[in-house]
């Protein structure tokens, strides 16, 4: 089952990120089975990061909040707060899939 975890940074989110990035991309890179279906930083208008959205496959909710738990970000608490929700891919790249 795919979730969508959309993350919104605390106030020193720059400095969290800047100083987690790497280990926070190398972490879901080289999961196995690469879970992490896509994702990406949210942006201000400005165009600086603020957040996160990842869509994400795992076995159920409970499998999810270890994956994120285990997240760089998330270890470092970059995210004031978070939203999950179970997410179903309808379109992919301009095609209906279902």
């Amino acid at each position: 089952m795919k979730f969508i975890m959309i993350g919104h940074d605390q106030v020193d989110g720059p400095a969290l990120r800047q100083a987690h990035r790497a280990a926070h991309l190398a972490y879901w890179r080289d999961l196995p089975g690469a879970p992490l279906y896509f994702g990406g930083p949210l942006l201000t208008n400005e165009g600086a990061p603020c957040g996160s959205v990842m869509v994400i496959e795992a076995a159920d909710e409970a499998a999810l909040r270890d994956l994120l738990a285990a997240d760089p970000y998330v270890k470092a608490a970059l995210f004031a707060h978070t939203e999950i929700a179970p997410f179903r891919v309808v379109f992919e790249k301009g095609e209906l899939l279902a």
